[in-house]
């Protein structure tokens, strides 16, 4: 098989960059490990900065997003009983969306599959060859047989347990980690919604999050121990932990309901640099990770991709590298800024085991600081919008 450009990974990263290289000509196969059913199904967070939206309106796949997804002008940051309103809009003329990933995926899907892309789902054994070469290539079985792909470009969109980064040389190369040592318990909940916009609490047993997915599906998350597992977790004793932490003095409780789903997140910050080495490009989860408190993993990798895509229709119409050649320096300058506020915003949110008395009390100062500062409310909302 010949194709343009190999991208490994059908995520949120790999499907929309095949398909902005689809509007500008180039040609694109997109190899999966999961099947459509499987990557369509899982279930990820999806809060979307502006930017992020007018990318997918442009590409042609926002109108079920800007259709059915939620418009949230303000967030509200919730500690000593009382919850304080973040005014995003007010303070930054931007707002966010609430559309989850896994129906952004469907919509990409959709696009690729009707303008004829070639999508490999259920892929296995995928080896990466000649990469440092102008001529890569990528081998792989599917249903039972081998296979191979000759291409100018290999991107990794393969997430942070992909084939890609390993592939990388390891010289010159610099990982950048943070172990958190605390992770996320998420529940999705069949009832109404509890708060019209995302509620960041902070408790001394432990952050929590209010989220909607739909008018009939909340997401809701704690802080837990990361080596914990969800069969200790009865939902009797989820619900008393989540009233724990979101209570609030003027009476305001979280909405009970049927409780369809729980699963645990570790929290941790990645980077891995530089993101291309030769003729091998990493986007997305791939190169970088963050925590998800601050709303940006898959922005993140919107960004990404739009820079490749942007580097490679200028390597195609004009033949000058020079965008692909600075990649990586284009892609860190968000990236950085995004682990910072996510690093922030974790730090903010969550309880430590080893955090001081002197410590938690600096930590509740900032807090209120930041709802009664303008200019500290704003910088919070700057970072969330992606105005920057």
């Amino acid at each position: 098989m010949r194709t343009q450009v190999a991208i490994i990974g059908a995520g949120p990263a790999g499907l929309l960059l095949s398909h902005l290289l689809h509007l500008n000509g180039i040609e694109s196969i997109v190899l999966e490990s999961r099947s459509q059913a499987e990557i369509e199904a899982t279930i990820r967070a999806g809060v979307l900065e502006q930017g992020t939206m007018d990318i997918l309106s442009n590409a042609g796949v926002g109108a079920r997003m800007q259709a059915e997804g939620a418009l949230h002008h303000g967030i509200e940051l919730a500690f000593g009983g009382q919850r304080h309103r973040i005014d995003l809009t007010e303070l930054t003329g931007k707002a966010i969306t609430v559309y989850p990933q896994h129906e952004v995926i469907k919509d990409l899907v959709a696009a690729r599959l009707a303008a004829q892309g070639q999508l490999l789902f259920e892929v296995s054994g995928v080896e990466l060859h000649g990469v440092d070469t102008a001529a890569p290539s990528v081998g792989f079985i599917h249903r039972g047989e081998a296979g191979r792909i000759e291409a100018d470009f290999v991107i990794g969109c393969d997430g942070y347990h992909g084939v890609t980064r390993p592939a990388m040389p390891g010289e010159g190369r610099q990982d950048f980690k943070r172990d958190y040592g605390f992770g996320w318990f998420g529940v999705l909940v069949e009832s109404a919604p509890s708060s019209e916009e995302l509620i960041y609490a902070r408790h001394e047993r432990g952050f929590a999050l209010v989220s909607t997915r739909t008018p009939t599906v909340q997401r809701l998350y704690f802080q837990c121990d990361p080596a914990d597992h969800v069969d200790n977790w009865s939902d009797d004793r989820i619900w008393a932990e989540l009233h724990a932490r979101l209570e609030n003095n003027d009476g305001w409780r979280v909405n009970e309901g049927r409780i369809f789903q729980k699963n645990i997140i570790g929290m941790r910050s990645f980077v891995s640099t530089p993101m291309q080495s030769g003729r091998l490009f990493l986007a997305g989860d791939a190169a970088h990770i963050v925590p998800p408190t601050g709303a940006k993993g898959m922005n993140l990798a919107v960004s990404d991709v739009a820079l490749l895509a942007q580097g490679l229709e200028q390597f195609y119409r004009q033949g000058s590298d020079e965008r692909l050649q600075g990649y990586t320096t284009a892609a860190l300058k968000r990236v950085w800024r995004a682990e910072y506020f996510s690093w922030w915003m974790t730090s903010l949110l969550h309880t430590f085991a080893d955090a001081t008395p002197f410590q938690r009390e600096v930590q509740r100062a900032e807090l209120e600081c930041v709802v009664s500062s303008r200019a500290m409310a704003t910088a919070l909302a700057e970072s969330y919008v992606g105005a920057f």
